[in-house]
């Protein structure tokens, strides 16, 4: 007769079974009976802060299609880990997010390190939180837990686990199932919006980042070039679905809704697919459609569909409806090709004396960048520079936060590129970082040294929160303190951490530096002194 097996050796078979074999975290003394034994065949993934754990974790999930496992210290570790879980959720990234819990016989005395109230603190930012009530329930917790992240719309869950529970005797085998991950779409609703698509005379496509998320990025493009209908992208987005070098892309939505208005003037249809109506950001008022203008919504989120100020929604999995629509609409005939995007905007250049500009930077990049290298973006303030310069032209190959929070883009980085090292691709990583951005989680790149990835961050070191001062003229709030970054030696703590770095005052040395970059065994933080340029907000 074999011993019984524990919950802890149920649950890894089940990971094992499930293909969750990389874990994301900093090891905390109630996660230690995880932990312990760890199987060989695993990967354990050390972040140096809970925050970091949860954004390479999101990067890799994002990367691989698969959930990604992270494991939290506890109420102090979820608390340190929930900026990044804000930007999981928006991100429909997949995680499943673990936290200790003391042990269940002294919960009752409120002992240290003990979560009183565990689910509360993930809500509203997780699609499902649980502490099971029993030491046995903890294996089919996980298997629940791996059902909801990728139901769609797919998202983290949170499960907190008393430590005394993984070395209880475990039931029998764990349950695994088998689910859905898409969701088709009203086939006689998606008719109805066809029947508008062809009575419309002059449309416009949005096509936001669920597209690229379903891997609908073929589908879009023969959809928009059927259609023959300028393309624009969501303004901020976390994920770029149209190739921005196409004769069709019109470029990113505005962010208020004032400017909206203004884009959307002389269209009689808005289609928007995989997108949120709209993303706004400052607030500048105006009316949300122009009159005359109809919109149609696609999204696989409910509650991005109940939250559309105007037009009519439809729930279901982007990819699927756009492959029907391709056969359902018509291709018009005599529609003018709509103005193509002006690319022909000429480098901004600084004077011998001063610091780089953004432009300056972004096109020096463009000249050594390798063409399948991925981006990841936090640098707000350059946003524009970034698409002028270097447009996203291959699925999956862009990456930004979720939320807007900082912080996500180092460690979002580090796990794009293990992702990219889980499912065999060899490919740059280029992370394109503002100087403040870079402080939120700059122990991120501690584990990029160690595991020897691909990556080139280029930090533009502006000396400021420079987003952050056109609000300031935006909402007309003169003198507000804080927003000059003095004194800080980014490549001093990047050497400190393990990385190639190299400060850089021209182009001429970025680009070298940026081909070094690419030739190295690891990553390297290059660190470019530019001018504090204001970005436009609405």
């Amino acid at each position: 007769m074999t011993d019984q097996k524990t919950i802890h050796d149920v649950t890894y078979d089940l990971l094992r079974t499930l293909g969750i074999t990389t874990v994301f975290g900093n090891p905390g003394s109630t996660e230690q009976t995880f932990l312990q034994d760890f199987p060989a065949d695993f990967t354990y993934v050390l972040a140096l802060q809970e925050a970091s754990a949860v954004a390479m974790a999101d990067g890799f999930a994002q990367a691989t299609g698969k959930p990604a496992l992270v494991n939290l210290h506890t109420a102090a570790g979820t608390g340190n880990g929930m900026g990044s879980l804000v930007a999981a959720y928006r991100a429909n990234t997949p995680l499943i997010v673990t936290a200790g819990q003391q042990t269940r016989e002294m919960s009752i005395v409120d002992p240290y390190l003990n979560n009183p109230d565990a689910t509360t603190m993930p809500k509203p930012w997780v699609k499902w939180a649980f502490e099971p009530a029993r030491a046995e329930d903890v294996p089919a917790a996980f298997m629940r837990a791996y059902a909801v992240a990728m139901q769609p719309p797919m998202g983290p869950v949170f499960l907190s686990i008393p430590l005394d529970d993984w070395q209880k005797p475990a039931l029998g085998p764990a349950v695994v199932r088998t689910i859905s991950t898409s969701v088709t779409p009203d086939c006689e609703r998606l008719r109805g919006f066809a029947d508008r698509i062809n009575r419309a005379k002059n449309p416009l496509l949005l096509l936001g980042p669920e597209v690229d998320r379903a891997g609908g990025w073929e589908a879009g493009i023969a959809f928009a070039e059927k259609l023959g209908a300028p393309v624009h992208a969501s303004a901020l987005t976390d994920r770029v679905s149209f190739p921005e070098n196409h004769r069709l892309y019109a470029g990113p939505m505005p962010m208020t809704i004032d400017e909206v208005n203004r884009v959307i003037q002389g269209h009689d249809l808005v289609i928007a697919i995989g997108a949120q109506v709209f993303r706004y950001y400052p607030y500048v008022a105006g009316e949300y459609l122009p009159e005359g203008t109809d919109l149609l919504q696609i999204t696989v989120d409910p509650h991005l569909a109940s939250i559309a100020p105007v037009g009519d929604s439809l729930v279901g999995d982007v990819r699927i409806a756009l492959e029907h629509l391709f056969e359902m609409v018509d291709a018009p005939k005599g529609r003018p090709a709509p103005t193509p995007l002006n690319r022909d905007r000429a480098v901004i250049t600084s004077k011998p004396s001063e610091p780089l500009t953004a432009d300056e930077v972004y096109h020096t990049l463009s000249t050594v960048k390798p063409d399948d290298a991925a981006v990841v973006m936090e640098s707000t303030s350059t946003m524009a520079e970034l698409l002028q310069w270097l447009p996203t032209t291959r699925t999956g190959s862009f990456f930004a936060t979720g939320s807007g929070g900082i912080g996500w883009g180092v460690p979002g980085a580090v796990g794009v590129a293990l992702g990219d090292r889980e499912r065999g691709v060899n490919r740059k990583i280029v992370a394109t970082i503002g100087d403040g951005s870079f402080q939120y989680s700059i122990q991120s790149i501690w584990t990029a040294a160690q595991h020897e990835l691909p990556i080139v961050f280029v930090v533009l070191r502006n000396g400021a929160y420079a987003i952050l001062k056109s609000f300031a003229l935006l909402e007309k709030t003169p003198n507000v303190p804080a927003l000059d970054l003095p004194g800080l030696d980014i490549s001093a703590l990047a050497t400190g951490f393990g990385c190639r770095t190299a400060n850089v005052e021209t182009t001429d040395e970025l680009a070298s530096e940026f081909k070094a970059a690419l030739e190295a065994d690891g990553p390297t933080v290059i660190v470019v002194s530019t001018q504090a340029e204001l970005p436009h907000l609405g």
